[in-house]
């Protein structure tokens, strides 16, 4: 069973296919979140996975990306689409609003960060720009209210932040924070794996007057944008290319790894 387009579910999104198959993977990382749900949509075929499990039984630091991402790419997935649930950090990025960033900031610890947890030959993979610019630009396409750009910092959770905190993001200039983001994108880099994500702003975060957030703040805001947020990835899915015209134009995610030694052989 192969796919070529993956989908990570977040918070509040744990089923996105009618009528698929069950696909169990094992991985060199373990067991991912759940079963893999393989089916067609829109004349594609999709692999999606609950970020957080069936009944969102893994918090944010015991989410194994590792074995999620190694998983969608022994299907053959090799483009990912990975919405989250965010806190925003600026006043215009009000509860609703979808924001497609263009850069991350790693504030998370004790996760397991690489799947080159090897000792020779070390694989050092370029980053500089984490997310796929063909997804983005499918997604930014696919809804015109999208914010194009920002910067998602992710913290380790599952606590929220303090109001120092999300004042000391806000004034980074950063966007929007969430739990999940890394090293899901970083991992993806190291698969060679062309991965972006939209993220749905739920909340205020800590960083202004009022009530910290609640998961069920969270949760609240997320259903009630869902169908947006499944509208708009049935879109990019109708619209990412299906496979590359020629050699020379394979997009420079997915080149990432070219002339590097690999201590082993990769899905």
């Amino acid at each position: 069973m192969q796919a070529d387009i993956g989908i990570i579910g977040g918070s509040g999104f744990y089923s996105f296919l009618a009528d698929p198959q069950r696909l169990e993977v094992t991985t060199p990382f373990g067991e991912p979140s759940a079963p893999l749900a393989v089916g067609d949509v829109n004349g594609r075929t999709v692999a999606f996975v609950p970020r957080h499990g069936e009944r969102h039984q893994f918090a944010p630091h015991r989410v194994n990306y590792r074995a999620n991402l190694w998983a969608l790419r022994s299907v053959g997935v090799r483009q990912v689409l990975a919405p989250c649930a965010v806190g925003g950090l600026k006043a215009e990025l009000a509860p609703g609003t979808f924001v497609v960033p263009d850069q991350v900031v790693d504030r998370t610890w004790g996760r397991e960060h690489t799947v080159w947890d090897v000792t020779a030959p070390v694989v050092h993979t370029s980053f500089a720009d984490p997310y796929c610019a063909r997804g983005r630009t499918a997604l930014l396409a696919a809804n015109a209210d999208a914010v194009d750009g920002g910067t998602l910092v992710v913290i380790n959770g599952p606590r929220f932040s303090t109001r120092a905190e999300s004042r000391w993001h806000a004034a980074a200039g950063w966007s929007v924070v969430g739990m999940t983001g890394m090293p899901e994108a970083s991992v993806a880099r190291e698969l060679a794996m062309c991965f972006s994500t939209v993220c749905m702003v739920t909340d205020a975060d800590a960083g202004v007057e009022g009530p910290g957030v609640s998961h069920a703040e969270v949760l609240e805001v997320f259903a009630g944008n869902i169908e947006r947020l499944k509208a708009m990835l049935l879109t990019v899915i109708g619209t990412l290319p299906e496979a590359e015209p020629d050699e020379t134009a394979v997009c420079p995610c997915r080149r990432v790894l070219d002339g590097l030694p690999l201590p082993f052989e990769l899905p």
